[in-house]
């Protein structure tokens, strides 16, 4: 009676296990996968270096003249200098910057008088304190006064026979002005820009000169600004 028992068992439990293979192959298991967790990233700009303060080298060409003449029959043409010096840029919040450098500049003018050619050559450290607004990504504008400071001066008058070029003179910080600036830039690569921008004076230039005018000075400058992070 015991191994008609133990017989019967083993019988069962073949024959369960057949019929579950049997299921299996007809119903397989379905696998479930559960999706990937979850990765939380930081919102980061790829490359972007906006929160970076820089310094920085510029350095470019003027064409500069004046305006406002008193007088209006004295028209002036436009004379090429240069400028250089150092920038600077903080980051406040996106997209604005603050900007301010240190320039020397070249400006001047010629003006054609009934009785000859007089031209004036003035350097001046330029220190302009600019707000910068990233438009687009590599494309930027700026606008803000700029404090103006003479420190040399050169005349010369030509009246068709003879050159009278006065003595350079030297100023120690008793002329200064301000002006008004705009400008864009456009980035050609991530430390260089190339720069543009106009300024014009606020304040009348005394000139103090039998042959010139009181005016002021209005430049357009072409330039290269090199970024250092």
């Amino acid at each position: 009676m015991k191994k008609f028992l133990m017989m019967t068992i083993c019988l069962i439990a073949v024959a369960g296990s057949v019929s579950a293979q049997r299921y299996d192959r007809r119903y397989p298991r379905r696998v479930v996968r559960r999706p990937p967790p979850v990765q939380r990233y930081e919102n980061r700009r790829g490359g972007d270096d906006f929160y970076t303060p820089k310094v920085g080298l510029a350095a470019g060409v003027n064409f500069s003249n004046t305006v406002d003449a008193y007088n209006s029959d004295f028209s002036t043409s436009t004379i090429a200098g240069w400028h250089t010096g150092l920038t600077f840029e903080v980051p406040i919040a996106y997209p604005l910057s603050f900007a301010p450098e240190v320039l020397f500049s070249q400006k001047g003018y010629k003006a054609e008088t009934i009785d000859g050619t007089f031209k004036q050559r003035t350097n001046y450290v330029d220190i302009p304190l600019l707000a910068k607004f990233r438009l687009v990504p590599g494309f930027n504008f700026v606008i803000g006064p700029q404090l103006t400071f003479i420190t040399s001066t050169r005349n010369t008058f030509d009246d068709g026979f003879n050159t009278i070029s006065q003595p350079e003179y030297t100023y120690r910080g008793d002329k200064s002005y301000i002006s008004g600036v705009i400008g864009v830039g456009i980035n050609l690569n991530r430390n260089v820009e190339l720069r543009g921008r106009y300024a014009i004076d606020l304040d009348k230039n005394y000139s103090n000169s039998d042959f010139a005018p009181d005016y002021r000075n209005q430049v357009f400058s072409l330039g290269l600004g090199f970024k250092f992070n």
